[in-house]
């Protein structure tokens, strides 16, 4: 069974997608790769990860968390996951290029897979995929848009130019 709840926050509203004990999706409404909510998923307020995953993202927002512990299971290729399980691991308040991402997976040419992986990461915020710059520094796509992207990487304390 799949379950979905809006999340409201203070960059939009989100949806929050969950099978019965992981985290699968947190998207913003109309972001690129919003997923398609089917009619047989449901809608379930009371589902502890969903219930989690919405106290997470209020204690994000309000500067009072820096590492989401809520369970996750993300859906995607075995590439994608590798490159989802490196973005979890850039901590609070830094920077990641994709070039980097690409080397730590042991090939710097892969950074454009790179970028497409964590174009399509399903869980925004939680998974930090905002964390991540063009090679130069500068900020780069978003699924969830660019305005965002700034908004948390301020929200973080990181200064763009």
């Amino acid at each position: 069974m799949i379950y979905c709840q809006p999340a409201p926050t203070p960059l939009g509203d989100m949806l929050l997608v969950a099978d019965a004990s992981h985290l699968c999706g947190a998207y913003f409404i109309g972001q690129k790769y919003f997923p398609q909510v089917e009619p047989h998923w449901c809608t379930d307020a009371d589902l502890p990860v969903l219930r989690q995953a919405r106290e997470e993202l209020d204690e994000f927002f309000r500067g009072q968390r820096r590492q989401f512990t809520v369970p996750l299971n993300p859906r995607g290729t075995a590439f994608q996951r590798s490159v989802w399980q490196l973005l979890a691991a850039i901590p609070y308040g830094a920077t990641v290029s994709y070039g980097d991402l690409a080397r730590q997976l042991g090939d710097a040419r892969h950074a454009r897979a790179v970028g497409g992986a964590t174009g399509r990461n399903p869980l925004s915020v939680i998974v930090p995929c905002h964390r991540v710059l063009g090679a130069s520094g500068s900020l780069t796509g978003y699924a969830g848009g660019l305005q965002r992207k700034q908004a948390l990487l301020r929200l973080e304390g990181i200064r763009q130019s």
